[in-house]
């Protein structure tokens, strides 16, 4: 296999695993799992252009999550609203919220502008748990869940399935593009990339709204993957284990973050028991990843593509055609 098909190949067989899942295992359990993975990813793959690619330390994101799924169980719940229509209006108010929040947090310096979002996720889950009369408090509130065929478990997985594959295509677009050059030269030098026109502030907050958009519409279908939310379900430590998911996936890299979401899902899962101890199983991956791969999984696949590309020059042979040579040396004599 070539090495630039490395890449490609990976996400085949990501896409492949993903598409028969629900054929491979019966158990409902697995499928739980695999959904919540594909919930996280909603919100880590657009987390990862404002961390990855525009370098903004955003660790609040649990915040607008919560909100999101208060929202969707709310009017699609109280409300009666279409599942739908509930989803995509939960999206909308955090992309507003996203707006509110950036328009004076985004001027900040990098530190003080995670500051910014980490009080907005301890905000949030005050006032979860204060305003009783909008979230029933610690009591919490039940998730509606969508019409047929997306009412059991196996429809439920495709529906998250595909808002996944599809944010996915429209990370992948915004980073492969223009956008996505722009992205980088703003996290790489300010004074660079203002030096050719690239407007920084407006870039980081199009960026913000736009993870504040998808944040929402995670936030609604945790909801219903979950079934029922209370305000312990939004904890801040869930913010920061998102940001942990992108480093240890790489950032300024599309796979890897995928792979810190299948983490972050899975160790309370794998470690069955033992699950008091995740915070600890989180920080221990963090720490060997930062020592051994400092650039997360997705410098490992380029390191592995880059000696697969070596490989194949050394193997290739230039041969002169010997028979022509002789032909234009018997013409020169």
């Amino acid at each position: 296999m070539k090495a630039n098909y490395l890449k490609p190949a990976i996400v085949a067989v990501f896409a492949l695993f993903a598409a028969l899942l629900p054929y491979i295992t019966g158990n409902i359990y697995y499928l739980h799992v695999a959904t919540i993975i594909g919930v996280y990813w909603v919100l880590i793959a657009t987390l990862n252009l404002l961390v990855g690619f525009t370098g903004q330390l955003s660790v609040g994101h649990v915040g607008l999550l919560a909100i999101g799924a208060y929202a969707f169980c709310l009017l699609a719940g109280s409300q009666g609203w279409n599942p739908f229509l509930a989803l995509l209006t939960g999206g909308v108010i955090c992309a507003v919220i996203g707006l509110l929040l950036g328009l004076p947090s985004l001027r900040l310096p990098g530190f003080y502008f995670a500051m910014a979002t980490l009080a907005f996720g301890l905000i949030v889950a005050e006032l979860a748990l204060a305003e009783q009369w909008l979230t029933n408090g610690s009591v919490g509130m039940a998730a509606p869940s969508f019409p047929a065929p997306f009412d059991t478990p196996w429809g439920f997985y495709w529906l998250v399935l595909g808002i996944a594959a599809f944010v996915t295509w429209l990370t992948w677009n915004l980073s492969r593009f223009m956008w996505g050059r722009a992205m980088v030269a703003l996290r790489d030098s300010t004074v660079a990339a203002s030096s050719v026109a690239i407007p920084i502030y407006l870039t980081k907050l199009v960026v913000f709204v736009f993870s504040g958009f998808t944040a929402g519409i995670a936030g609604g279908l945790y909801a219903t993957s979950q079934s029922y939310i209370t305000p312990d379900a939004f904890i801040v430590n869930l913010g920061i284990y998102f940001f942990v998911a992108i480093i240890i996936g790489g950032r300024g890299v599309i796979i890897g973050p995928f792979i810190g979401a299948a983490v972050l899902a899975a160790i309370p899962e794998l470690v069955g028991p033992l699950a008091k101890y995740g915070t600890f199983f989180y920080g221990v991956i963090l720490l060997i990843v930062v020592l051994v791969i400092p650039g997360g999984f997705g410098e490992l696949i380029d390191r592995v593509a880059e000696k697969l590309h070596r490989r194949e020059q050394a193997a290739t042979r230039i041969e002169p055609d010997l028979a022509q040579l002789r032909t234009a040396i018997g013409r020169r004599a």
